[in-house]
């Protein structure tokens, strides 16, 4: 026996965790069951498992925003959250986006054709990520200002600097909806 590899007794061997985990998830209205290491972010499950590929992976670190999903309505870094966490919430993707407001089959979201009107991106990476996380903000109803739009979505980052006309998008749609 090598002196140098510690081993241990059978009975006092440190608990491994299990290799794979089924994982029930409901995402963009359909439930699905997965098979996934516990370890799985909810962005590698969609991504890698459910071939969403709409959500997209940044930094990877919960700082860009481009994993930006609905989680029972709200925003949520995807990446920043294990898929197994999300067991009996209603996860809402940019695939499902068009659902939400019951728009008929191949309808666009009023902010997916906003942000068409408006130009609002370039290269187009963020887009998922900003458009999630704008109807996030209006279902959150605190955007009364072009500055709290500002402000509320600061964590999601766009490297071409289409800020200007992502605002003006989501400011449309926020005053559709007043009108």
């Amino acid at each position: 026996m090598n002196p140098a590899v510690e081993s241990y007794p059978i009975d006092k061997r440190p608990p491994s965790l299990p290799p794979i985990h089924s994982v029930k998830l409901t995402v963009n209205g359909k439930d699905t069951e997965l098979q996934i290491a516990p370890w799985t972010t909810l962005l590698d499950a969609l991504r890698e498992y459910m071939d969403l590929t709409g959500t997209q992976k940044g930094c990877d670190h919960g700082q860009c925003g481009a994993c930006t999903v609905l989680i029972n309505g709200k925003r949520i870094n995807s990446c920043l959250t294990l898929a197994i966490m999300q067991e009996g919430t209603d996860i809402t993707t940019i695939e499902g986006i068009a659902q939400q407001e019951g728009s008929s089959s191949g309808s666009l979201h009023p902010l997916q054709q906003a942000f068409i009107e408006h130009d609002a991106f370039q290269c187009g990476y963020c887009t998922p990520g900003q458009i999630c996380s704008a109807v996030g903000l209006m279902n959150e109803g605190k955007a009364k200002s072009t500055a709290d739009i500002r402000e509320l979505m600061s964590g999601n980052i766009c490297r071409c600097g289409a800020y200007t006309n992502i605002v003006d998008a989501i400011e449309d749609v926020l005053n559709q909806k007043t009108a």
